[in-house]
């Protein structure tokens, strides 16, 4: 692996840490500041729908300046967000250090995604990107239980902190290792808002946010699922969840492999296709707990397969504006995690059946299944001078 790629997949790693870490700690956190558990769970949707919204609009603003300064700048930016979250006395300061971590963790993940695009050659991109999919899953798949040991050991401040020190790490090795990377073809905001008329790379968002809002219709209550379903206590559900992060991280490096081999036109429906499946398969695994377990694994690693060939499929549409299409895919990413969640409750709400939210996230995912088709089907725009044109993709 070219070490360059490797640095900044340790990097996502960091950064992607601070979104999910503090599901598993909540009540402590709520506890400690006085709030409910319910206000405490406002520090992962504020700072999702931030994420959503901030990667682009940065990106956009930033796009004069040379990438690697730009990511020491942003990092160093990420650090005083921890560095304020450790420190702060009441909840309202936490939510304003979540506001400067998100914001900043957003622009430095379209970043990683944007500079390992550019520094490796087109036939090993798919597979390269892969290995930064592989450290944002790892982050938020393994975050959870990471948060949970540090504040048992600790307490919840130390897990800031600790991510704190990790970035400055990830700081120095940037600054040693990384060259500079030039910012490329400058585009005004107008401009890159209009590449959003490219209808083909459009669907492909969709595709992404509907795969993701099809996934999170499940796994956000993944938990009451093994209750109900295979009457797991705490041990073995951890346990479940474990070999699901290990899945889930895997799978990125997945994807990356397999658009390497047959093409990322290709692999996207495969991956999706077999996404769905599992989703409608799964409620009726659970006859079997070692089937069950392989059913889950491939699940997981499904779910983070598809970003790898959907990047680079996004950088071979429209390589003039891949870096805004980029961040956005990430939005669309954010953006499905928050309407599965949403969708999955709603199941919950009306059928009183955890086990629904399997076969509702498979009609969601073929949802995106459909947006993936209609993409790879209609004619490749090009952004050229703020003007869309279409040619034959093949």
């Amino acid at each position: 692996m070219d070490l360059r790629v490797l640095i900044l997949a340790i990097s996502t790693i960091t950064v992607g840490l601070v979104e999910l870490i503090v599901g598993g700690i909540l009540p402590i956190i709520a506890d400690d500041l006085n709030v409910s558990i319910g206000t405490a769970g406002q520090l992962i949707s504020v700072y999702a729908l931030v994420f959503a919204i901030a990667g682009p609009v940065l990106l956009s603003l930033t796009v004069k300046i040379e990438r690697k300064k730009l990511y020491l700048y942003t990092m160093a930016v990420f650090f005083v967000g921890n560095i304020m979250t450790f420190f702060s006395p009441t909840f309202t300061f936490v939510m304003i250090a979540r506001v400067i971590t998100s914001m900043s963790a957003a622009l430095l993940i379209v970043l990683s995604l944007t500079i390992t695009a550019r520094i490796v050659e087109a036939p090993r991109r798919a597979k390269a990107i892969g290995y930064i999919v592989m450290g944002i899953s790892s982050s938020l798949v393994l975050g959870v239980p990471i948060g949970i040991l540090i504040t048992n050991a600790f307490g919840w401040r130390s897990v800031f902190l600790g991510i704190a020190i990790l970035s400055i790490g990830s700081f120095v090795l940037i600054s040693f290792f990384l060259e500079k990377v030039p910012s490329g073809e400058a585009q005004p905001l107008s401009a890159q808002i209009k590449a959003l008329g490219n209808k083909k790379i459009v669907f492909a968002h969709l595709a992404t946010m509907f795969l993701l809002a099809g996934h999170y219709t499940v796994y956000a209550y993944f938990t009451p699922f093994l209750e109900t379903n295979l009457h797991l206590n705490q041990y073995w559900i951890s346990i479940c969840y474990f070999l699901f992060g290990i899945a889930a991280v895997g799978g990125g490096a997945f994807g990356g492999h397999l658009a390497n081999w047959i093409g990322s036109k290709k692999s996207i429906p495969i991956i999706i296709g077999s996404f769905a499946l599992t989703l409608f398969v799964l409620p009726y695994s659970t006859f079997s707990f070692p089937f069950f377990i392989i059913v889950m694994m491939i699940w997981g690693a499904l779910s983070w397969s598809l970003s790898p060939p959907q990047q680079d499929y996004i950088i071979e549409t429209d390589p003039v504006s891949s870096d805004i299409h980029q961040s956005f895919n990430n939005s669309a990413l954010q953006i499905g995690i928050a309407v599965g969640s949403g969708i999955g409750g709603v199941v919950l709400g009306h059928t009183d059946s955890v086990t629904s939210t399997a076969t509702v996230g498979g009609v969601v995912v073929i949802i995106s299944f459909l947006c993936a088709v209609i993409s790879l089907s209609i004619g490749r725009g090009k952004i050229r001078h703020g003007k869309e044109t279409t040619v034959d993709y093949q």
